[in-house]
């Protein structure tokens, strides 16, 4: 089996001990679930900083937003997931990835209110 750990420069490490961002192992790339802070205080805005942050790993694996089969995302206001759409959206065309959608009490910090996987 390969392991190659991927970085970009448009991304932030993790602290040393953690987590990996993105994986690469036997050609298929792993990301991390990626939350975007200080990217703005609602879903719109911190969907579209998570999707970029997102573009940049895969696309520093060698891929692209169409690569991507398969997206779990954590909001915790399910009542603004049209937000989370509509920034989606524009990351994504032609056949989206497969998605699920999931309410939870809270995420890392008071503010992140969305977090993808």
């Amino acid at each position: 089996m390969s392991i190659e750990k991927i970085g970009s420069p448009h991304v932030p490490d993790p602290p040393p001990g953690t987590w990996s961002n993105c994986l690469v192992v036997d050609g298929i790339a792993y990301l991390a679930g990626a939350t975007a802070p200080g990217a703005g205080p609602d879903e719109y805005a911190q969907t579209k900083g998570i999707l970029a942050k997102i573009r940049h790993l895969v696309e520093a694996a060698g891929g692209s937003m169409a690569d991507i089969v398969k997206v779990v995302i954590y909001v915790t206001d399910i009542k603004n997931r049209e937000q989370v759409w509509q920034a989606r959206r524009e990351f994504f065309a032609g056949n989206f990835p497969v998605s699920t959608l999931v309410q939870i009490a809270a995420l890392a910090t008071q503010e992140t209110k969305v977090e993808i996987d």
